[in-house]
């Protein structure tokens, strides 16, 4: 079928390839190159989408004049011909897993592997290899050990030192030594690669590329380098000595933490045998007119034509008409690997440029007037940074909101409220939802500022009046403070508020729409007695949940630190954390505790712990 889309006012064949970067070899010739300067190859099909990294990372290359193409899940089990298809590039081979990791990618928390790839084409399973990134980068360096491979997306980001892999469970160490790669880009890449890109081409040998930011890379242990002279160095505990002792590794966690969440940290050090691995630090957060130049870039944010007869790709459909409008997220709760990955800092687009974005989504073939998501990692944190970022740049907080709401913090949700007014002004769109997660604390906390609480106040009645397709998704995690406080969240009281908030707003509008909660199992410091109070608690506010799942350790998260190590990294207290099979069961059953086949289940669980008191509550009919 030929799709037709409608271009400044042009009508261009989408079946056309020249729109999109090569993926062949055929396609390199009609575009009439005679050589390839960068080959990208990636774990997920290619989609052209400024959601998709090795998208980004194509276009930001395409756009300082080099000639890009991308291998999309290359067959790493035949005889490699994808790997060779397209010869070797000019000046380096780049290598991502994918926009997730590959692990939680194919393996559920329980560690069964999954029945579908969300990043492939008809959503089908066994296109990409376990650790994506590693195998494609051994691959490239057996068969041309002369090109320079450099490796980036979540997957290497998260890695990038001594690391627990849950799947395997063992700790590893830099994915540098195991993929072979000459070269690590962590986090948000495009600053990295675009440095990296212009000082290969100008002849700089890649072993002496040492002072870029944001990117690792492996020395001997005793090698000269060149540095920055401004830069402070921190040397980690070894993965020798992460290895003997797992305080070691949870204490280590603790300063790696700590320096990715600075304005201006420090760089890190840490040796493995007869190496070292040096991370240099992460460039500024993003410039407005920096992140804005990223999302309007070319791109046709359509899968390639290549997949037109091969079904639907799950994760282009539910974002094919989102608009991100910021990075970052300053939550710092402890199993989410955003900071980590993103930033703790918030880089914001313009408002011209978000318009912009909209008009084009508004233009597409199968738009039918739904924006499916205007929001970001967290969708209520947009324009928001430090009132005075004198202080911000002594600080080393890993949450601005956790214990409470960062007095410096400007929470102010007018730039929301009016951006989000003229996305919904614009005719072509009838309702821009908001799919992101919420941060209800800092809409509800008073900061004394008087606009300020009226507009976070005028906020949440937008989302709800406006933005909400009938359900608005929030993320409480858990009832149980004490497990709150370890996850770095607002006590559950602050749900309850919002609870009713919701309600008085909904019959206040006549509206008729649900609040969904999502809830963690078995994260680490939830105990059966926890759960059985969550099951209880949600049961006395009439919610029968759906939106659960159970605790997956992933790299370079505190919880994952926690649950691998048994200690908190920043007190060495002992930490509880449900790890069997039996005992994460056990956890989730208590989602689910109306359904009649895990009733005695619960019932012998808390009896075995002496909680008649909880059987009772949870049980029996509710006191009026």
């Amino acid at each position: 079928m030929i799709v037709i889309i409608q271009n400044n006012n042009k009508l261009e064949n989408i079946t056309n390839t020249k729109l999109w970067l090569p993926t062949s070899r055929k396609e390199v010739k009609e575009l009439g190159w005679e050589e390839i300067d960068v080959i990208l190859f990636t774990g997920d099909a290619y989609i052209d989408h400024p959601s998709f990294g090795a998208a980004v990372i194509g276009r930001i290359l395409e756009d300082i004049g080099l000639k890009v193409a991308i291998v999309p899940q290359p067959n790493w089990q035949d005889d490699l011909r994808d790997f060779k298809k397209l010869g070797k590039p000019r000046l380096f081979f780049a290598v991502t897993g994918g926009n997730m990791d590959s692990m939680v990618n194919h393996y559920t928390a329980g560690k069964r592997k999954r029945t579908t790839d969300a990043y492939t084409p008809g959503g089908k399973a066994g296109f990409r290899p376990d650790y994506a990134t590693i195998t494609y980068s051994r691959i490239l360096k057996d068969i041309y050990p002369e090109m320079p491979v450099v490796i980036g997306g979540i997957e290497a980001s998260l890695r990038r030192v001594t690391h627990y892999d849950y799947w395997s469970d063992r700790l590893m160490p830099s994915i540098l030594i195991d993929s072979k790669a000459d070269m690590l880009f962590y986090g948000m890449g495009e600053k990295s690669i675009e440095e990296f890109a212009k000082l290969v081409q100008k002849g700089v040998p890649v072993k002496k590329l040492t002072t870029i930011p944001q990117t690792a890379f492996l020395v001997d242990k005793d090698e000269n380098y060149a540095t920055k002279k401004s830069w402070d160095d921190f040397e980690l505990a070894s993965h020798e000595d992460c290895l003997k002792d797992k305080k070691t590794f949870a204490r280590n966690f603790m300063y790696i933490e700590e320096e990715s969440n600075k304005m201006e940290a420090k760089k890190l050090t840490q040796r493995i045998g007869s190496q070292k691995i040096v991370v240099n630090p992460p460039w500024p957060t993003f410039k407005e007119k920096e992140i804005d130049s990223v999302y309007d870039l070319p791109y046709t944010r359509l899968p390639h034509p290549k997949y037109n007869k091969k079904g639907n790709i799950p994760a282009y459909e539910m974002i094919r008409h989102s608009i991100n409008i910021h990075r970052g997220c300053f939550g710092g709760c402890t199993f989410c690997t955003i900071s980590a990955h993103q930033g703790k800092f918030i880089a914001s687009r313009s408002e011209k440029s978000v318009l912009k974005e909209v008009e084009k989504v508004t233009e597409m073939p199968d738009f039918k007037g739904y924006i499916s998501d205007l929001g970001g990692p967290s969708a209520n944190m947009y324009k928001m940074k430090g009132i005075h970022e004198e202080i911000c740049k002594k600080c080393k907080r890993p949450s601005c909101i956790f214990p409470s709401v960062c007095k410096n913090l400007d929470t102010d949700h007018k730039p929301m409220l009016d951006l989000y007014r003229k996305v919904r002004s614009n005719p072509k769109v009838k309702k821009a939802f908001i799919g992101s997660g919420i941060r209800y604390d800092m809409i509800l906390e008073k900061t004394g500022r008087k606009n300020t609480d009226q507009h976070n106040k005028d906020y949440l009645r937008e989302v709800i009046k406006h933005h909400v397709s009938g359900r608005l998704k929030v993320a409480p995690e858990h009832s149980s403070d004490e497990v709150l406080k370890f996850m770095r969240k607002p006590p559950f009281k602050l749900f309850k508020d919002l609870n009713q908030e919701f309600i008085k707003i909904n019959k206040e509008e006549k509206l008729n729409q649900q609040l969904i909660p999502y809830f963690i199992s078995s994260h680490p410091g939830s105990k059966s007695e926890d759960m059985a109070n969550l099951a209880i608690q949600t049961k006395n506010m009439n919610f029968r949940l759906e939106q659960v799942q159970d605790f997956t350790p992933t790299p370079m998260t505190l919880a994952t630190v926690v649950y691998y190590s048994g200690y908190h990294p920043y007190t060495m207290e002992k930490i509880y954390t449900a790890r069997n099979k039996n005992e994460k069961e056990n956890q989730r059953k208590f989602f689910f505790w109306y359904k009649k086949e895990f009733r005695n289940s619960i019932i012998n669980d808390l009896k075995s712990k002496g909680r008649k008191d909880l059987i009772d509550k949870l049980f029996k009919q509710k006191q009026k």
